[in-house]
């Protein structure tokens, strides 16, 4: 069904992503969550389920359609941990530096040969209708040993994707990351979707 392209109103209250994914998705009118949306709990069981639930809370309070995703770093070694508690491995009020040192914490021992990991993206788009498109995003990669570089965030510092020359998404150019990144991808495939 092809529907035109609406004005979107950003779920991320968090500006790091919300600054990534207005990079990505510079063809489509994205305005900020508004201040006064409060946060969403985040406790569904999967990546999806989170998008969705950030998604139908925006369009609740602002009528108008919205965008939202959820990522999660999987690693082998950990059982697919941390999942979709990324954000929260560390406990409920966690930084980025907070979960990268509970990660390395975690892996302390595994070889560098045992450390491979994927980052997921999740992104959806929803509509006052109910409609949605979602689509995902997956780069593979390896966790470093300590971190490196200064861009990015959240586990960027420590994430080598396989597809790249070896530095982690914190030693590249945002446009070097989006390029590569599960977010990237996420992203390109739900603009895709939205303009055809």
């Amino acid at each position: 069904m092809t529907r035109s392209v609406p004005r979107f109103v950003l779920a991320t209250a968090n500006p790091d992503k919300a600054a990534e994914i207005s990079q990505i998705l510079a063809g489509l009118a994205l305005h900020p969550r508004p201040p006064e949306v409060p946060d969403v709990d985040e406790d569904g069981d999967t990546l999806e389920a989170n998008a969705r639930l950030k998604a139908v809370a925006l369009v609740e309070a602002t009528g108008e359609a919205a965008i939202a995703d959820d990522t999660g770093l999987e690693v082998d070694a950990l059982g697919g941990a941390p999942g979709v508690r990324s954000s929260r491995f560390a406990g409920p009020h966690a930084s980025y530096a907070d979960n990268v040192v509970r990660l390395l914490e975690d892996l302390a021992g595994v070889p560098v040969g045992e450390r491979t990991a994927r980052f997921r993206t999740v992104a959806l788009a929803r509509f006052p209708d109910g409609g949605e498109v979602v689509t995902d995003g997956t780069v593979e990669g390896t966790i470093t040993l300590s971190p490196r570089g200064a861009e990015g965030f959240g586990y960027d510092p420590v994430f080598v994707p396989t597809e790249g020359d070896g530095r982690t998404f914190a030693e590249m150019a945002p446009a070097e990351k989006h390029a590569l990144s599960h977010r990237g991808r996420a992203f390109r495939a739900l603009a895709q979707l939205l303009s055809s």
